[in-house]
């Protein structure tokens, strides 16, 4: 057998191989297991199960493409270093399509775990909730959360570039499972939410155009607005947090940048996070503008009793120094903010934070210990501020508030399922029995 004769069959066995191991690719439906009050929401599964059999069957043809290709007479007059190239730009196409569908396989396996599959699907009705905006300024896409080893959350935006190439159909939350299921968990998650609330509201862009105006004038303080400029995104998830969880986003923000002073004095220009401890003062100040209360000096004096700042080098201090200053100013551009999206209401005016004063949270958290199945009526980010609210207040201990939020995301996941399946059944239409034919 000629060389050429072998590359080609050599070739078309590698495609070939590659349509067997596509087949074994199925939808999440036909192989994960799991209790109904712990699957997906059903917009989020049709999304995800849509975009995967679309990219499969792409795929698909394109291997049977090349297949037909390497047996043609045209390929037998090709080099068999040209289809080689041919079909390894076709193996990474195929490899890329095994990674999307990897990326919705941990949030879909974890969903079958005891108890933790429950609560993620909690947690997915909370963060559509922690998304939702009143007055139709867009349309929430579909949210879904999973757990994962390390420190930090994190959230692949919903609309933005898969890897590979396509448009990712949901939002997809990471958690880290340190936080499931404790004090921390709503200021993480609701911060992830907020960089697609601030994506879809188009706020990075709008707003830094401001902050761009404020360094036009050389002075000691264009060094704090250039800082406030490359944070900018960082600190509006802050915002969002803070605006839909109230005080207990600052307190989980506190715990998550507890760490040892050199890391929480760190000022890098290159890092699109604030430095920790002008962040929780700044998350002190935006709580403070949004919900007036003494809390807020507590909290921040607490965090500087924790992190005093002496022994810094003079540079540093001058910033922070030049940071605090324009804090107030900041804090006011960002409430006072109207984008486009918003026709002509303001950030303050759109988040409607009359409804998360802390004497109405606390009055809320009060009226549950009357009647516990208010609770459970409760939208889900409301409920998580008044729970804040209360571990503020010393009203709730750490365990009692593990419990409350762990039996919340049961209720919350199980409501969810039963309003799918009533929705389901009041537009399922028994098929028509075929008449008989009578002999």
């Amino acid at each position: 057998m000629a060389p050429y004769s072998l590359a080609c069959r050599a070739l078309e066995n590698e495609a070939r191989a590659l349509l067997t191991r596509l087949a074994l690719v199925k939808p999440f439906a036909l192989h994960e297991t799991m209790v109904p009050a712990a699957s997906l929401p059903i917009p989020a599964q049709a999304a995800i199960e849509s975009y995967l059999a679309a990219g499969r069957r792409r795929l698909a043809r394109m291997v049977r493409n090349f297949i037909r290709w390497i047996r043609s007479a045209e390929a037998q007059r090709t080099s068999p270093s040209e289809a080689q190239r041919k079909f390894i730009f076709l193996r990474l196409r195929f490899n890329t399509v095994l990674t999307q569908f990897d990326i919705f396989s941990i949030v879909t396996t974890q969903r079958s775990e005891n108890e933790i599959g429950v609560w993620l699907s909690g947690l997915d009705v909370a963060s559509a909730d922690a998304l939702s905006l009143p007055g139709g300024y867009y349309k929430v896409p579909p949210v879904v959360c999973y757990l994962d080893r390390g420190h930090g959350a994190a959230i692949r935006r919903a609309r933005t570039r898969l890897p590979g190439g396509g448009e990712n159909p949901v939002a997809v939350v990471r958690i880290p499972r340190e936080r499931m299921v404790g004090s921390g968990i709503a200021s993480s998650l609701v911060h992830e939410v907020g960089h697609q609330a601030a994506a879809l509201l188009n706020l990075v862009q709008s707003v830094r155009p401001l902050l761009q105006g404020m360094q036009a004038s050389p002075g000691p303080h264009q060094v704090a607005w250039r800082l406030w400029e490359r944070w900018i995104s960082e600190i509006l998830a802050d915002f969002w947090s803070v605006a839909k969880v109230g005080v207990g986003s600052t307190m989980g923000l506190m715990g998550v940048v507890s760490l040892p002073r050199v890391f929480v004095f760190r000022v890098d220009t290159e890092d699109p996070h604030p430095s920790p401890w002008i962040r929780v003062l700044l998350s002190c100040a935006m709580g403070s503008a949004l919900y007036p209360d003494p809390q807020w000096e507590t909290l921040a004096r607490l965090w500087e009793s924790f992190y005093p700042p002496k022994d810094l080098n003079p540079e540093t201090l001058r910033i922070f120094g030049a940071l605090k200053e324009t804090m107030p100013a900041f804090v006011n551009l960002l409430i006072s903010h109207r984008p486009a999206q918003l026709k002509g209401a303001s950030l303050l005016d759109a988040l409607r934070v009359q409804e998360r004063q802390p004497a109405r949270l606390r009055a809320l958290f009060q009226s549950w210990q009357v009647s516990p199945g208010a609770m459970r009526a409760t939208p889900p980010a409301l409920a998580f501020a008044a729970i804040g609210q209360a571990r503020a207040d010393g009203t709730i201990t750490p365990e009692h508030e593990s419990a409350l939020v762990g039996r919340l995301l049961r209720d919350w996941a199980l409501r969810s399922s039963l309003d799918a399946s009533m929705a389901c059944a009041a537009r399922w239409v028994p098929p028509v029995a075929a008449t008989p034919v009578l002999h």
